[in-house]
Protein backbone atom coordinates (compact mmCIF):
# COMPACT_ATOMS: atom_id res chain seq x y z
CA UNK A 1 0.00 0.00 0.00
CA UNK A 2 1.25 3.02 -1.23
CA UNK A 3 -1.58 5.66 -0.52
CA UNK A 4 -0.17 8.41 1.68
CA UNK A 5 -3.33 10.10 3.06
CA UNK A 6 -5.01 7.07 4.12
CA UNK A 7 -1.94 5.98 5.99
CA UNK A 8 -1.73 9.34 7.85
CA UNK A 9 -5.47 8.71 8.94
CA UNK A 10 -4.64 5.42 10.65
CA UNK A 11 -3.66 5.34 14.52
CA UNK A 12 -0.20 3.82 14.95
CA UNK A 13 -1.56 0.85 16.51
CA UNK A 14 -3.42 0.03 13.14
CA UNK A 15 -0.19 0.46 10.86
CA UNK A 16 1.71 -2.02 12.69
CA UNK A 17 -1.14 -4.36 12.69
CA UNK A 18 -1.30 -3.63 8.76
CA UNK A 19 2.00 -4.24 8.55
CA UNK A 20 2.34 -7.38 10.30
CA UNK A 21 -1.32 -8.79 8.48
CA UNK A 22 -0.45 -7.79 5.09
CA UNK A 23 3.32 -9.37 4.91
CA UNK A 24 5.13 -5.90 3.84
CA UNK A 25 8.68 -5.85 4.23
CA UNK A 26 9.32 -2.16 4.67
CA UNK A 27 8.15 0.90 6.63
CA UNK A 28 9.46 4.62 5.62
CA UNK A 29 8.72 7.46 6.85
CA UNK A 30 9.73 11.05 6.11
CA UNK A 31 9.37 13.97 8.95
CA UNK A 32 9.97 17.71 8.32
CA UNK A 33 10.45 19.59 11.72
CA UNK A 34 10.18 23.62 11.40
CA UNK A 35 11.91 26.23 13.88
CA UNK A 36 13.42 23.72 16.03
CA UNK A 37 16.26 24.82 18.71
CA UNK A 38 18.90 26.16 17.00
CA UNK A 39 21.69 25.16 19.80
CA UNK A 40 20.57 21.64 19.16
CA UNK A 41 20.60 21.40 15.49
CA UNK A 42 23.76 22.90 15.17
CA UNK A 43 25.70 20.77 17.21
CA UNK A 44 27.26 17.35 16.50
CA UNK A 45 27.23 15.61 19.34
CA UNK A 46 23.47 16.30 19.98
CA UNK A 47 22.91 15.04 16.77
CA UNK A 48 24.84 11.58 17.74
CA UNK A 49 23.12 11.81 20.84
CA UNK A 50 19.64 12.30 19.35
CA UNK A 51 20.79 9.04 16.34
CA UNK A 52 21.41 6.57 19.31
CA UNK A 53 18.07 7.68 21.42
CA UNK A 54 15.72 7.38 18.68
CA UNK A 55 17.26 4.28 17.41
CA UNK A 56 16.84 3.12 21.28
CA UNK A 57 13.19 4.70 21.02
CA UNK A 58 12.38 2.56 18.34
CA UNK A 59 14.17 -0.95 19.33
CA UNK A 60 16.97 -0.67 16.25
CA UNK A 61 19.73 -1.96 16.84
CA UNK A 62 22.69 0.52 14.84
CA UNK A 63 24.85 -0.58 12.80
CA UNK A 64 28.28 1.18 13.05
CA UNK A 65 28.24 4.59 14.00
CA UNK A 66 26.57 7.46 12.60
CA UNK A 67 27.89 9.70 9.86
CA UNK A 68 27.20 12.95 10.99
CA UNK A 69 29.27 16.15 8.41
CA UNK A 70 28.53 19.59 8.12
CA UNK A 71 28.68 21.04 4.18
CA UNK A 72 26.86 23.24 2.02
CA UNK A 73 28.26 26.28 0.06
CA UNK A 74 24.55 27.75 0.09
CA UNK A 75 24.11 29.34 3.54
CA UNK A 76 20.02 28.56 2.82
CA UNK A 77 20.85 24.98 2.59
CA UNK A 78 23.88 23.95 4.78
CA UNK A 79 24.22 22.28 7.88
CA UNK A 80 24.52 18.68 9.35
CA UNK A 81 23.07 15.91 7.65
CA UNK A 82 23.24 12.58 9.10
CA UNK A 83 23.44 9.13 8.48
CA UNK A 84 23.07 5.80 10.53
CA UNK A 85 22.66 2.38 9.62
CA UNK A 86 21.13 -0.33 11.14
CA UNK A 87 20.29 -3.77 11.17
CA UNK A 88 16.73 -3.23 9.35
CA UNK A 89 17.87 -0.78 7.20
CA UNK A 90 19.20 3.19 7.71
CA UNK A 91 18.08 6.58 9.22
CA UNK A 92 19.17 9.95 7.47
CA UNK A 93 18.72 13.70 8.09
CA UNK A 94 19.25 16.91 7.24
CA UNK A 95 19.41 19.64 9.08
CA UNK A 96 19.30 23.56 7.98
CA UNK A 97 21.32 25.97 9.68
CA UNK A 98 19.09 29.07 7.94
CA UNK A 99 15.62 28.59 9.26
CA UNK A 100 16.19 25.50 12.14
CA UNK A 101 14.63 23.10 9.83
CA UNK A 102 15.53 19.32 9.98
CA UNK A 103 14.40 16.67 7.65
CA UNK A 104 14.50 13.09 8.30
CA UNK A 105 13.75 9.63 6.68
CA UNK A 106 13.67 6.38 8.33
CA UNK A 107 13.01 3.23 6.66
CA UNK A 108 12.78 -0.06 8.34
CA UNK A 109 12.01 -3.90 7.34
CA UNK A 110 10.99 -4.01 11.46
CA UNK A 111 8.05 -2.28 11.90
CA UNK A 112 7.65 0.81 14.44
CA UNK A 113 5.44 3.43 15.26
CA UNK A 114 5.46 5.76 12.99
CA UNK A 115 3.40 8.51 14.47
CA UNK A 116 5.19 8.11 18.18
CA UNK A 117 8.32 8.48 16.67
CA UNK A 118 7.89 11.23 14.48
CA UNK A 119 6.71 13.11 17.75
CA UNK A 120 9.37 11.76 19.32
CA UNK A 121 11.84 13.62 17.20
CA UNK A 122 9.66 16.80 17.21
CA UNK A 123 10.24 17.23 21.30
CA UNK A 124 13.84 16.25 20.77
CA UNK A 125 14.74 18.98 18.99
CA UNK A 126 12.37 21.56 20.41
CA UNK A 127 10.14 21.79 16.90
CA UNK A 128 7.21 24.29 16.82
CA UNK A 129 5.93 22.41 14.07
CA UNK A 130 5.86 18.76 12.66
CA UNK A 131 4.73 17.50 9.10
CA UNK A 132 4.81 13.77 8.38
CA UNK A 133 5.46 13.50 4.70
CA UNK A 134 4.66 10.07 3.60
CA UNK A 135 4.48 6.89 5.22
CA UNK A 136 5.03 3.82 2.90
CA UNK A 137 5.36 0.50 2.89
CA UNK A 138 7.43 -1.71 0.50
CA UNK A 139 6.11 -5.02 -1.38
Amino acid sequence: MNNSQELLELTDDQISKKFRVDGHWGLAIGIDLERCNMDKITNPDIIRDFIISVCDYINMKRFGEPIIIKFGNDPKLSGYSLMQLIETSSITGHFKDFDGSAFLDIFSCKAYSPHATANFCKKYFNAQKLKICYITYRD
